[in-house]
């Protein structure tokens, strides 16, 4: 989607950098902890719904769908704050959740096991 044809204030539009496909990705951190709860896809008309109705939507790649976070489960994340990165790539999505962000019921999609770091050394 271009930034003439998109549902979005033009500013923000145009700023945005979306990959091949439309997409950008949408960082959702909670509001007064800093926890980073998930990580999902966003298009123009997703970001639109996002910001019109304080209501995290996201695009799945998989269904070609948008969807509400939360609509089923009662699990919603209401938008306290939205940020486009430097670049416009990524947005970074504050919120107030309303329970947990995981499919799994995990507070956090990154509460799974830590990946250890193991720096090669030089010489």
């Amino acid at each position: 989607m271009t930034a003439a044809a998109s549902p979005l204030d033009p500013e923000v539009a145009a700023r945005l950098r979306r990959d091949p496909a439309g997409l950008v990705p949408a960082v959702i951190q909670q509001h007064d902890t800093g926890v980073v709860l998930m990580v999902g896809w966003m298009d123009d008309e997703a970001l639109h719904r996002t910001l019109s109705s304080g209501y995290v939507t996201f695009f799945s790649r998989s269904r070609q769908a948008y969807w509400v976070k939360g609509e089923r489960s009662g699990n919603v994340q209401h938008v306290r704050e939205v940020r486009l990165d430097c670049d416009g790539d990524t947005l970074l999505i504050r919120v107030d959740a309303a329970g947990p962000a995981c499919h799994t019921g995990a507070v956090s999609c990154f509460d799974a096991a830590v990946v250890p770091i193991r720096p090669v050394r030089d010489g």
